[in-house]
């Protein structure tokens, strides 16, 4: 296509994307998501989810995609994860600034509970941190009450009031945002249905089924229909989460006529497609929605993350060049910058000749992260096997009123409290993240299969050099080859209870460290570095966020 004909960003200046857009990807898309993981400066997300988003909106600039994102500036962000005086975890909520952000001057209400609350837009230009331009809309300003102003403060609010507020305010506040700036882009892409509400405002523009699904595209990350979010359809109505559109209207566009609204269910009725974000949860998803009619197709986009962002450059010319003894080198070195942090954090001094094995990401209870301690005599011998030694890093945030994966976190804490060769680290944001793929040799990933619809940690530490040890679920299944990429616990017996299935999956963890990976770590290095270089070479293209965010293009948004 010839330069002068190529085609220009759908954003009014001074938002407009500071790239010329690629022709392939002309179509103007806005993506919703209730966190983005852009920069460790930038503390506006929680875990997976986040690092997902943020790796997309990285990478749609790095194709010159005509897209942009649109969020929410979260005051006192997910929280703040510390120590208490017992060194146990400290949650705290401070209040963030970020001057980098810049006021688009942009102000407009959106109803909340029959009330006006007024919302202002604040812009992130792309350049600054190598994304898509995005917009962050937020209600701690002056013109509301202290109850409205509260409603932006924090991400994922444990009051199921303030989080209906809050999707009212990511969807149709987005929505009205785009009204603003005089755009209407071809594409709504739906991150999870916390900006469902957006549908709801087009509808009631347009009173026609046809102008919302010709708009809104879904991807869901949730692998089990409970874990959807559901709310009293009233409740719903009275927050004035559909606008001015009539129940009876809201009713025959969504099929949804009980007393329970399903968040998911209405996103696949309102949506012309839909997608999983790994192979196997495309087919979970299916299967969990075949019962319902009306819904839209549901595919799959296997996630991925931006391999420019998260891989270390030198490991990376190491790869290119095949190099195993420059690759050593430099794993060694970054696993004395990662101990350094676990000796200012614990006072503990781990060796960088020690095969590390580091369990991280959000702490929740399907993702056993405490699956190796629960056989104390088994996990006694593993921490002091003098042969074959081993080092094991926890890290992760809870849910801040998830007390069940708090008290695991503490327990873990406890546990390890006199063990010099294991500890739990606190602070997981991006730049603790980097630091613990770039030093682990083994990245542990063990959760009940099915459960983890994709699972992105993986990815990024296996482009660092981190060998994956991973029960068979979410995108695992499209790119371990055991022993050879990756190290893989097999699938337990569905007919298993869920303590059976946990006991085999835990002696299943075992044989692979005692059979597979630390023999093969200290006994044969050079065979070791190759499967580390295969897991490296292997983990690229398909897993780097340019072939995801390509490929929504093509499949999702075509």
């Amino acid at each position: 296509m010839p330069e002068s004909f190529l085609p220009e960003s759908f954003l009014p200046k001074p938002f407009a994307h500071t790239y010329d857009i690629a022709p392939q990807y002309a179509k103007s898309a806005v993506y919703f998501s209730c966190e983005f993981a852009i920069d460790q400066s930038f503390k506006i997300y929680s875990g997976g989810l986040g690092f997902l988003a943020g790796s997309h909106m990285r990478a749609a600039a790095d194709l010159r995609q005509n897209l942009c994102g649109i969020g929410i500036l979260w005051t006192y962000g997910y929280y703040d994860q510390s120590r208490g005086e017992d060194r146990e975890l400290a949650i705290q909520f401070r209040k963030k600034q970020y001057a980098f952000l810049k006021d688009t001057g942009i102000r407009f209400t959106v109803p909340i509970h029959g009330h006006p609350v007024w919302v202002k837009a604040m812009f992130l230009p792309g350049e600054l941190f190598g994304t898509v331009p995005m917009f962050f809309l937020s209600t701690d300003i002056e013109e509301n009450d202290d109850l409205s102003r509260a409603l932006t403060h924090r991400l994922y609010d444990n009051d199921y009031l303030r989080r209906i507020a809050q999707y009212i305010i990511l969807g149709a506040g987005g929505a009205r945002l785009l009204e603003e700036l005089g755009v209407d882009p071809a594409i709504w892409h739906l991150n999870e249905a916390h900006g469902l509400s957006a549908a709801f405002r087009i509808y009631e523009r347009f009173r026609r089924l046809d102008e919302v699904k010709r708009r809104f595209v879904f991807t869901t990350h949730t692998p089990e229909e409970a874990g959807n979010e559901m709310h009293d359809f009233r409740l719903l109505r009275d927050f004035s989460f559909f606008g001015e559109v009539p129940e009876e209207e809201i009713r025959a566009i969504t099929g949804i006529d009980g007393e329970v609204f399903n968040h998911s269910l209405a996103a696949l009725r309102l949506s012309r497609s839909a997608n999983g974000v790994s192979k196997l949860h495309g087919e979970v998803s299916r299967q969990m929605w075949s019962k319902y009619p009306n819904i839209c197709e549901i595919t799959h986009v296997t996630n991925a993350q931006n391999k420019k962002y998260w891989a270390d450059k030198e490991l990376e010319a190491a790869r290119l060049a095949g190099d195993i003894a420059a690759l050593r080198q430099r794993k060694r070195e970054l696993k004395e910058t990662l101990f350094s942090q676990v000796a200012n954090q614990t006072g503990k001094f781990f060796k960088p000749d020690v095969l590390t094995l580091v369990w991280a990401r959000r702490f929740a209870g399907y993702k056993r992260p405490d699956l190796i301690t629960r056989d104390a005599e088994l996990f006694r011998d593993l921490i002091s096997n003098a042969e074959h030694p081993i080092q094991i890093l926890w890290a992760g945030k809870p849910y801040p009123f998830d007390h069940g994966a708090i008290d695991t976190f503490n327990h873990l804490i406890r546990l390890t409290k006199d063990m010099p060769n294991a500890t739990v680290l606190v602070g997981y944001e991006l730049a603790l993240s980097r630091l613990l793929k770039n030093g682990s040799d083994i990245w542990l990933n063990n959760p009940v299969v099915t459960r983890e619809a994709s699972g992105t940690s993986g990815m990024s530490a296996a482009m660092n050099g981190s060998v994956n040890l991973s029960t068979y679920d979410g995108w695992v299944c499209e790119f371990a080859r055991d022993g050879h990429n990756s190290f893989i616990v097999p699938p337990a017996d569905a007919a298993l209870s869920p303590e059976e299935r946990d006991r085999q999956d835990l002696l299943e963890v075992y044989r692979a460290l005692t059979e597979q990976v630390l023999p093969l770590y200290y006994e044969r290095p050079d065979d070791w570095y190759r499967v580390v270089l295969n897991s490296m070479n292997e983990v690229v293209p398909f897993f780097d966020a340019d072939r995801m965010v390509d490929e929504y293009y093509k499949k999702i948004y075509a």
